[in-house]
């Protein structure tokens, strides 16, 4: 991310500010007991902030997470512990867990929270440990989150805390995709999250609204609407100081070069250079598998020869159990791609099932496993004037009519 020239090493405003921050910190610890309730809070908010700086900032942010809300459970304040647990309402773009395990125990945190609440509580917290739940399961089928993620909404429109609602939209954004086909739903939350963000500064919100808000125009081809929610992403960030945003926006010029039949050199460079500055980014659940997928898709789109002769060379995260009939099949392992079709399950819902279908639905036609043609034409369905894996703002398979044609034909013989 571009840094202000007044920010370099150099500049007086640096060094002032990091005198400032050490003499406040020290005075800070002089002041307040390690282990106070006061200490736990102004905890939060330091792990808030530090996660949007990436990297080692993010990564000790999510582990330190869990260690202070174990802190507050441990002094027996049930209140506390809500506050604790529902203050870190950092913004979430990616709809796969990072740290499922992790996020798993902060779930189950909030839930008892939730439980031993009193009756009557402040509706705001109810309403931030039910945001929690919806954000922290993400890429789940679990009705249980779907339902916390209404609620919240819900309750965070009848308070007047336009904080408490932007964490609201942002759970019901990561419940959206519990099918396919819902770009235009996403394209709604977003377009509230930016209006409400600029009116009352909420400006890392504002940047999620904008990302949300370019994924959804590239699900449907609207590359000159994506074109101005980058930019302004951009703006935005390189204000903030927020250097994670750049790699969504980088990612999202090279999907762009693919929409656009650049040439396809060109865009496989794109890509390794989009794939080069996740690296240490402090984000597995986007980084693990998605250069290869990237890879693998635009192959498929440009009609050229997959890469990877079995996917036992290329490393596809989690995305290896769909990419694998495909491959197998391509390569005449047919009766492997059949059991391996056999035993697949459907793709998790999240901001690649559509591409994972798609994937699917080719490996089911080239061994002719009609029961999985049709489970994907269904699936697919409601994404019909949607482009696969663009909703992601990554990658892309080309449009999801082709393959319910592709679809259609196979099973019509």
């Amino acid at each position: 991310m571009r840094q202000s020239p007044n920010l370099g090493s150099t500049s007086p405003i640096r060094q002032s500010a990091q005198g400032v921050w050490a003499q406040t910190a020290a005075a800070y610890d002089r002041a307040v007991a390690t282990g106070s309730r006061a200490r736990l809070r102004s905890t939060v908010d330091l792990l808030r902030s530090l996660a949007t700086t990436g990297g080692e900032g993010l990564r000790v942010a999510q582990q330190q997470r869990l260690a202070t809300i174990a802190a507050a459970e441990e002094l027996g304040d049930v209140g506390l512990t809500a506050k604790v647990i529902g203050a870190y309402d950092v913004p979430a773009i990616w709809s796969r867990s990072d740290d499922p395990e992790n996020a798993a125990a902060v779930v189950a945190a909030a839930e008892r929270a939730l439980a031993s609440l009193p009756s009557g509580p402040v509706a705001s917290i109810r309403a931030r440990l039910l945001a929690t739940i919806a954000l922290e399961t993400r890429g789940s089928s679990d009705q249980r989150a779907a339902a916390a993620a209404r609620e919240a909404e819900q309750i965070a429109r009848s308070v007047d805390d336009p904080g408490l609602l932007a964490f609201a939209l942002n759970g019901a954004f990561m419940q959206s995709f519990s099918r396919a086909g819902l770009a235009g739903r996403r394209a709604a939350i977003a377009s509230e999250l930016i209006t409400l963000s600029s009116r009352h500064d909420l400006v890392t919100y504002e940047v999620l609204g904008h990302l949300i808000a370019m994924q959804s125009c590239c699900a449907i081809g609207d590359l000159t609407g994506a074109d101005h929610h980058a930019a302004a992403v951009d703006r935005l960030a390189e204000g903030y100081e927020s250097p994670l945003v750049a790699v969504f926006t980088q990612w999202f010029r090279a999907l762009r070069l693919a929409l656009t039949d650049a040439p396809f050199d060109d865009v496989i460079v794109a890509y390794r250079a989009a794939a080069s500055g996740l690296e240490n980014a402090g984000m597995p659940g986007l980084h693990h598998g998605l250069l290869a997928l990237a890879l693998l898709s635009l192959c498929l789109q440009r009609a050229h020869p997959p890469q990877a002769s079995d996917g036992g060379d290329t490393d596809w995260g989690p995305y290896e159990p769909w990419v694998r009939p495909l491959l197998l099949a391509t390569h005449h392992r047919k009766d492997e791609a059949t059991e391996a079709l056999r035993r697949l399950a459907d793709p998790p819902p999240d901001h690649l099932q559509e591409a994972l279908w798609c994937l699917t639905a080719r490996g089911a036609i080239a061994v002719n496993d009609r029961g999985m043609m049709a489970r994907a034409h269904q699936a697919l369905l409601p994404a019909e004037g949607e482009i696969a894996g663009a909703g992601s703002g990554l990658l892309t398979l080309g449009p999801v009519s082709n393959y319910l044609h592709e679809l259609a034909d196979a099973l019509a013989r």
